[in-house]
């Protein structure tokens, strides 16, 4: 068994973050001692370590709601996870996208200034006139 302080150095998890997680019900409620301090097991840290994968591969917090769920359903077909996993693939490969426009629109505002002072910025320009812009972006 472990405290929590032990967990979180284990898991490089913060121990604020420990008990948020138990707050908002991604982990289970560790067993307490007759001094009321947690302690963990190891299916603590195993599920811990899952919500921080999860987290790192951008996954919001309902969706290891759902992944958690669907992980304690051993039997059941894997579909909801695949679809789970594809729509979050979907959303991440929009953000690419967008953050390739911006910093396409980002480089010829850098590329139009031609230095000199700031009343005649091209990049302050561009950042008070959106009409400039060649595409849409944010």
């Amino acid at each position: 068994m472990l405290s929590i302080g032990e967990l979180a150095q284990t898991t490089g998890c913060k121990v604020e973050t420990i008990r948020y997680y138990e707050k908002i019900g991604l982990m289970p409620e560790p067993e307490r001692t007759g001094g009321n301090q947690r302690r963990y097991a190891p299916r603590h840290r195993e599920r811990l370590h899952f919500i921080r994968h999860s987290r790192d591969l951008g996954f919001s917090i309902e969706a290891i709601r759902e992944l958690l769920a669907l992980s304690d359903q051993q039997q059941r077909d894997c579909a909801a996870v695949d679809a789970l996993a594809r729509r979050h693939r979907e959303a991440v490969q929009a953000r690419i996208e967008s953050l390739l426009t911006l910093r396409e629109e980002l480089d010829r505002m850098i590329e139009g200034c031609a230095g000199g002072d700031v009343a005649h910025c091209r990049i302050i320009e561009v950042l008070s006139d959106h009409s400039q812009c060649q595409g849409e972006h944010g």
